[in-house]
């Protein structure tokens, strides 16, 4: 099968968060779909059969299949547009989490999500053993987000992922694909994130599309304006251009390839 590996949320190779892309012509054995994830070792592998009108995606960390990926779905509309679908200017893709498409403006790729607007929520002592610091607020959706009074202070994370693992415990989690963002105010930009997911194989996540989920009605609420920039702070570090529409957020950044290959399987 044709594979390929896509730098995204980036402007230059070895920043932004890579993500593998598959395509297939149809359907493989989900255990095939598993193992072929894992030994990719990569945040996020896509995979993509073409039906009529649009492609199916599907989502794999190492771990688990996720039912939100936004930085490969960025991946995947970058090689069809840039091979298979040329003179396309959209993308549908039917995933776990419904329709999506990608289109491209200004040189940006434009991927619209479902809003997951948070709610506040306690602050279990995991969270501070976990980080060291206690959160200004806590708040959740589908993963939690912690507020934290300075871009300084989120920089400075130094997380024990053991004890964030505890969280879902003592949260009561029934489900292991869950993630804990952390967010501040910025400097440069209007707000700064990281995202830890250590129970789906992840301890963080370069830049992470699922959690501008709940970021951009999150900031844009706080900030009074509709369109954010945005940078995640990992050590690749990523830009994003968000909109918040209502029941959807719009997340744009650019996208550059890593590599092209053949992935050989046994049948």
């Amino acid at each position: 099968m044709q594979y390929q590996i896509i730098d995204v949320f980036a402007d230059k190779l070895f920043s932004g968060n890579p993500a593998g892309v598959c395509l297939l012509e149809a359907w493989l054995p989900n255990a095939l779909l598993h193992n072929i994830a894992a030994e990719n070792n990569l945040p996020e592998t896509a995979f993509l059969v073409k039906q009529e009108g649009h492609y199916a995606l599907r989502w794999f960390s190492p771990l688990m299949e996720v039912e939100l990926c936004g930085h490969a779905t960025l991946a995947s509309a970058f090689v069809l547009f840039e091979e298979a679908e040329k003179g396309a200017s959209e993308i549908q893709f039917k995933t776990l989490s419904g329709m999506l498409s990608v289109t491209k403006e200004d040189g940006l790729l434009c991927l619209e999500l479902p809003a997951r607007p948070v709610a506040a929520c306690p602050s279990y002592s995991s969270f501070e053993k976990a980080l060291g610091l206690k959160p200004l607020a806590t708040y959740r959706a589908v993963d939690f987000l912690l507020l934290l009074e300075s871009e300084e202070a989120l920089k400075n994370l130094r997380p024990d992922f053991a004890a964030l693992k505890e969280v879902k415990a003592e949260a009561k989690v029934d489900t292991d694909c869950f993630g804990v963002i952390a967010t501040a105010k910025g400097r440069e930009v209007d707000f700064v994130s990281r995202f830890f997911a250590p129970n789906v194989g992840i301890d963080e996540d370069a830049v992470t599309g699922r959690a501008h989920c709940s970021l951009i009605p999150f900031w844009s609420e706080k900030l009074g304006k509709p369109r954010l920039t945005a940078r995640q702070l990992s050590k690749r570090g990523g830009e994003l251009f968000c909109e918040n529409l209502g029941e959807r957020v719009k997340i744009a950044g650019k996208a550059v390839r890593y590599l092209r290959g053949k992935i050989e399987v046994a049948p």
